[in-house]
């Protein structure tokens, strides 16, 4: 009867059914042992994973307050932007400042005199002389290419032409005209033209300082910008002056000579303010992040992961002590309440604005020092968590414990499933050698039972 697929064939028995409960009998109280520690262990390292996270998320909001150099940003408005812009790095001062904007800076632009018969009219032969600045290159102009069309074609394919000017045909009502136009703005880049050899017919887009009458009155000279501030002018060969206020970034966008507009460097309140309200909205979220983590509900029992764990406490008692301490480096502010950020019952933050806006109006370096000096409120809660979030601080150390644990708590598993596949194994073979034991006896009952029939029917006949 050995290899029985269906039990309990001999006996009528439910092997199967017997060998199931029996093995989960066997099994159950292993099992309870390694789930409940598998999810003990578990819930702890995503706890501990948790707290980790918020901490380190409310670490780096500290980070753009912890130190005064993070105070040190300003703005730079104009009260003109279509006159000038600006922009301020750390080292500006603030301040208010007059400008004027004379001058724009430009690169010159040269248009000639019109060519009736338009571009394809006959200009001349030889050799144009391109000036600028300081940079020269020569334009060979032979009888193949001697109209404007192959002129303009000559002077952009250059190979001394390194991006120095660039030549246009405008074709106007009066005909063709044509254009030169430096790519560099600044007096130093003036563009002047000269020429050589041929048949003389290329005199006519000549151009210097004393010959300007073979391009239009209108052509425009290459010049610097000119910018008066407090009264003082600064020429700049482009329409960027950086080097006229410390720190300051000057923009030109149009002249406006005679006209005085100001400059306004200020504190960087509004990013500040940002950095503090982020600081308040990061530390409610640890706050909530923590307190779920030791939380206990007494209607439900539900406790959480962490409750009653020394670390965690321990954790929670330095951010509270180094939150209200009042030894904060400023002469003026003791502590966060005294610039609006106020402790509410459940330990979270509250920001007064009002109150925040007033403090950085009238003693902004005052609010840095109380965040970022040596023992600012933001340089102390950091010293506090950087060494908790350290890869071998205590968290990562419980952490790194825990996951050895769950992955012997998962050779535990396989053990324990191998163990119980053994003992299926025996109580199927124990069960299936009953079940053909009990059918033998079965058979051999019912055989004696023949015989002894036959045997009382052979006396009772005798």
């Amino acid at each position: 009867m050995a290899g029985l697929s269906s039990a309990g064939l001999g006996s009528g028995l439910d092997i199967n059914s017997l060998v199931s409960q029996l093995v989960a009998a066997e099994k159950e109280t292993p099992q309870k042992q390694i789930t409940r520690a598998q999810t003990s262990t578990v819930t702890t390292i995503s706890a501990l994973g948790n707290l980790k996270g918020s901490l380190g998320t409310f670490n780096t909001a500290l980070t753009q307050l912890k130190s005064l150099d993070a105070f040190t940003g300003r703005t730079a408005s104009s009260s003109k932007a279509e006159v000038f812009t600006a922009s301020a790095s750390t080292t500006a001062a603030a301040g208010i400042y007059d400008i004027e904007v004379v001058q724009v800076a430009t690169a010159a632009q040269l248009r000639s005199n019109q060519f009736a018969a338009g571009a394809g009219q006959t200009v001349g032969t030889g050799t144009l002389t391109i000036n600028v600045g300081t940079k020269t290159f020569q334009v060979s102009v032979d009888p193949a290419h001697n109209t404007l069309a192959g002129i303009r074609d000559a002077i952009n394919q250059s190979s001394g032409n390194t991006d120095l000017v660039r030549a246009t045909i405008v074709n106007a009502t009066d005909g063709a005209h044509l254009v030169l136009t430096g790519t560099a703005t600044g007096e130093a880049n003036a563009v002047s033209v000269s020429q050589e050899g041929g048949d003389g017919g290329l005199s006519v887009l000549e151009y210097n300082p004393g010959l300007t009458t073979n391009y239009s009155p209108d052509s425009r000279v290459a010049q610097d910008s000119i910018v008066a501030v407090a009264g003082f002018a600064k020429h700049s060969a482009t329409t960027t002056v950086t080097d006229v206020i410390d720190g300051i970034s000057l923009t030109l966008l149009k002249a406006d000579q005679g006209n005085i507009h100001t400059l306004t460097v200020a504190n960087d309140k509004s990013t500040v303010t940002t950095r503090i309200k982020n600081f308040v909205d990061q530390y409610n979220s640890m706050v909530s992040t923590l307190a779920g983590l030791r939380r206990y509900e007494p209607t439900t029992k539900v406790a959480g992961p962490l409750l009653g764990d020394a670390m965690l406490r321990g954790i929670e008692t330095d951010i509270r002590r180094q939150l209200s301490d009042t030894n904060s480096g400023s002469s003026v502010f003791s502590s966060l309440a005294s610039i609006g950020i106020t402790t509410q019952k459940d330990g979270s933050l509250t920001l007064d604005n009002a109150k925040l806006t007033g403090a950085l109006s009238s003693n902004f370096d005052e609010v840095a020092k109380l965040f970022g000096g040596d023992n600012g409120v933001a340089t102390r809660l950091s010293n506090v968590l950087t060494p908790r979030l350290a890869t071998d601080a205590e968290i990562d150390v419980r952490s790194k414990r825990l996951n050895a644990k769950s992955v012997e708590l998962q050779k535990q598993q396989a053990a324990l499933e191998v163990r119980m596949a053994a003992v299926e194994a025996r109580y199927k073979k124990q069960f299936t050698a009953l079940d053909s034991l009990l059918s033998k006896l079965q058979s051999d009952s019912s055989f004696l039972t023949q015989q002894l029939s036959g045997i009382a029917k052979i006396g009772s006949g005798s």
